[in-house]
């Protein structure tokens, strides 16, 4: 019932919503252009996820096939970045979803 509140919230103020997605994405990006090496990779790609989330939202809403696949594909790429900029290795990765998936597990199953 909360998803129902939100997703109409969404659409109707879906134009103003997505623009506010969209202006974030230029900000993100416009930052590591300004600051390149220098940019605060964490939060950038964060700030990128954030901005992905908010438009894949908003284009599943619309039913449009096309721009939810691009910003779900950088869903993706956001949480790589995100653990790549924080150098989380492969192995701890690994231990966190299997640990994810006993903690689901143990909660389905009671």
């Amino acid at each position: 019932m909360p998803l129902i509140k939100i997703n109409s919230f969404v659409v109707k103020y879906i134009r103003f919503i997505e623009m506010v997605g969209v202006l974030m994405r230029i900000f993100s990006f416009s930052l590591v252009s300004w600051m390149g090496p220098e940019s605060p990779f964490m939060f950038v790609w964060a700030f990128n996820t954030t901005d992905a989330v908010i438009l894949s939202w908003c284009s599943i809403l619309k039913k449009d096939n096309a721009y939810t696949l691009l910003n779900v594909f950088w869903i993706m790429v956001g949480v790589v970045g995100m653990l790549r900029a924080s150098a989380f290795s492969f192995m701890d990765f690994k231990v966190s979803v299997l640990h994810f998936l006993v903690q689901l597990a143990t909660f389905f199953s009671q």
